[in-house]
């Protein structure tokens, strides 16, 4: 790892972990911790903006000569944000309300330098239409376990990638991470991204989502 070019991740997730690989930018991983209680936000944009930015602030105190990365997703139902569901119980509920239809998903991006006083957000959107889930595909999936620890109860590049139709937008948006929004972000502060943009994309091909990209296009 370069020293002067590793940038920190603030984030105890893998995905995020696997897409900023492709990057090929050096990185170190750092868990930010729980979100402390907060204000209630009325729209999803503000919400994932101040999630993501509050995540790279506080590992920032850790790292203040870094550059950290912040990021929040989020699945957007009739202007209801729906989180991780707690129990298998709220995971089904979930996905008995995105059955047939279309959501948003929201990711919030924050990049902090303390040292040198800089903050940037981005925000991407994208939509997802759902297939028409029967209730003997909705137990199935809640019994995986998977919908458990993912925002909206579900994971595209996952199992849940087959009750998707298809996307409008970022398919690394939908994962937790909009490749093509943070690599021109960090070109921007000067970082080298391999092959810029069209690099990051062409590696995402090669990946383990290049199964799903091929079927949902956007970013891909």
């Amino acid at each position: 790892m370069e020293e002067q070019n590793y940038i920190v991740l603030a984030s105890s997730s893998p995905r995020r972990e696997r897409l900023l690989e492709l990057t090929g930018i050096p990185f170190r991983t750092v868990p930010p911790g729980d979100d402390p209680p907060g204000r209630e936000w009325e729209d999803p944009e503000s919400f994932v903006v101040h999630s993501a930015l509050g995540k790279a602030s506080r590992v920032s105190e850790l790292f203040p000569d870094r550059f950290v990365l912040g990021a929040d997703t989020v699945v957007v139902l009739d202007g209801e944000i729906l989180g991780k569901p707690e129990t298998p119980e709220k995971a089904a509920s979930m996905l008995r309300r995105l059955s047939g239809r279309s959501h948003l998903v929201y990711t919030g991006l924050a990049l902090v330098h303390r040292a040198l006083g800089l903050e940037r957000r981005a925000v991407e959107v994208t939509r997802v239409w759902f297939s028409p889930l029967t209730e003997d595909e909705i137990r199935a999936y809640v019994s995986t376990g998977e919908p458990l620890d993912k925002a909206g109860a579900y994971g595209i590049q996952e199992k849940g990638g087959v009750f998707v139709e298809r996307i409008e937008g970022s398919y690394t948006n939908v994962v937790g991470l909009p490749l093509a929004t943070l690599t021109k972000m960090l070109r921007e502060e000067g970082f080298i991204v391999p092959g810029g943009e069209r690099g990051v994309l062409y590696r995402l091909r090669e990946s383990e989502y290049a199964l799903k990209g091929e079927k949902y296009g956007g970013d891909i």
